[in-house]
């Protein structure tokens, strides 16, 4: 087999003894074991540099000493070994970016970085670690990730540690950027909003926000986001992949945050407390609507009343179901029995009664359910909590529906019966 036949084919039979790293070929292998012996032969008499290959040597010639035929830009002085390698340069002059994104219209200096670009849209990871069954769209990616498997740390790792908290990072870009941490720099500034950041892509992302860019777009549905994280999890929705599971009762999510947020169904935690009344929340959009008993604040009652009954609604998608039963839109239907409904919640609750599906249990005796609200009321049998009492008697309940239930049944009667 030849050289090129062992390289497309992946095999590397001769493998460094120090640090197990294959290659495909004896030659490349003794190259290679030059970097854990320091051994430079090629050497030049005009510098004190010296250089594992010739190759190198020649092209530090070509770029330093101008030696042999060397291409120079008209614009800075700056030399380089091969006319390529001038003309990529000039593009940084020119602004020149002839390589373009179909699908976003992103363009590029080189063709190898539309290349990697177009595996945000394709999704394609060509680079998988050996060790650990995990992919990367680039090859660099793939390498740092090796080093938690080889436990390399390259480049000097310890000489970029932070003086504050003793973190150490591989690079000194990267030990800039956690240094904002303590100092709270912010040096990416947008001009429209005056809204700072410490990382230049996090601007990047934020003026889509004035411009409405959305550049990632779902092949399947149309949809645009503005950020690719935003793409990944809607493309979810069409695959149905659910990669964030429940322990405790099976359901999985589209995202962790949601899978955090459900916990708390389970933990009882309610991390966001109101300030007026002490009362606690599981997340901070229910603790936001709560607010407003206390500020009146109704944000959308000049804009979005209900033009048919005058209600008013704490949310805009609340308002829009609600507007549902003056014009008797329902237009989630249910596949199996045709029934639909004004909501999607509405649909998914139904649809349980189909597969038999009960996604919430009760972490005390584990009894399952199919609605949240079902397994709340269920959850007061054991804790004794009643928190809806009747105004006219003593009695409580733990159900909204069992005092509505109790009002109409027993008070009712004694105020027809006097």
């Amino acid at each position: 087999m030849t050289l090129l036949q062992r390289t497309c084919a992946g095999k590397k039979s001769h493998e460094c003894c120090d640090c197990r790293k294959a290659f495909p070929s004896k030659l490349k292998l003794i190259t290679h074991q030059q970097t854990h012996t320091e051994d430079r032969p090629f050497g030049y008499n005009q510098c004190p540099k010296a250089f594992i290959t010739k190759s190198a040597l020649i092209c530090h010639q070509k770029t330093h000493h101008r030696e042999g035929k060397s291409y120079v830009c008209s614009k800075c002085g700056k030399a380089f070994p091969w006319e390529s390698k001038l003309t990529l340069h000039q593009r940084t002059h020119s602004g020149e970016r002839p390589f373009r994104c179909r699908v976003c219209d992103k363009a590029f200096k080189v063709q190898t970085h539309l290349t990697v670009h177009q595996r945000t849209h394709t999704g394609e990871k060509p680079y998988e670690c050996s060790d650990y069954e995990k992919a990367f769209s680039k090859k660099a990616q793939l390498i740092i990730h090796q080093r938690i498997h080889t436990g390399e740390r390259p480049y000097g790792w310890k000489s970029y540690t932070c003086s504050k908290c003793g973190k150490a990072f591989p690079w000194k870009s990267k030990l800039t950027l956690h240094q904002r941490t303590h100092s709270g720099e912010r040096p990416f500034r947008c001009r429209v909003c005056d809204k700072a950041f410490m990382v230049r892509t996090h601007l990047t992302a934020h003026q889509r926000t004035h411009t409405g860019e959305k550049p990632y777009k779902c092949s399947d549905c149309e949809k645009a986001f503005s950020k690719k994280a935003q793409l990944m999890i809607h493309q979810r929705t069409h695959t149905g992949e659910r990669l964030y599971g429940c322990s405790q009762c099976q359901q999985a999510f589209i995202q962790k945050s949601d899978l955090i947020v459900h916990q708390r169904i389970h933990t009882g935690e309610k991390p966001y407390e109101c300030s007026d009344c002490e009362k606690a929340f599981s997340t901070k959009a229910h603790l936001k609507i709560h607010q407003r008993i206390h500020t009146g604040e109704r944000p959308y009652v000049k804009a979005h009343g209900c033009s048919e009954c005058g209600k008013v609604l704490s949310c805009k998608s609340t308002l829009i179901i609600h507007q549902r039963t003056h014009t008797g839109e329902k237009p989630f239907k249910c596949d199996v029995c045709n029934k639909a409904f004004t909501a999607k919640s509405y649909l998914t609750v139904h649809q349980r009664i189909h597969t038999g599906e009960k996604p919430y249990e009760c972490c005390d005796c584990k009894k399952a359910f199919a609605t949240l609200s079902t397994l709340i009321g269920h959850w007061r049998t054991h804790t004794g909590e009643r928190p809806y009492g009747c105004n006219k008697c003593p009695k409580a309940f733990f159900r909204k529906s069992a005092l509505i239930n109790h009002q109409r049944t027993q008070h009712r009667r004694k105020f027809s019966m006097q």
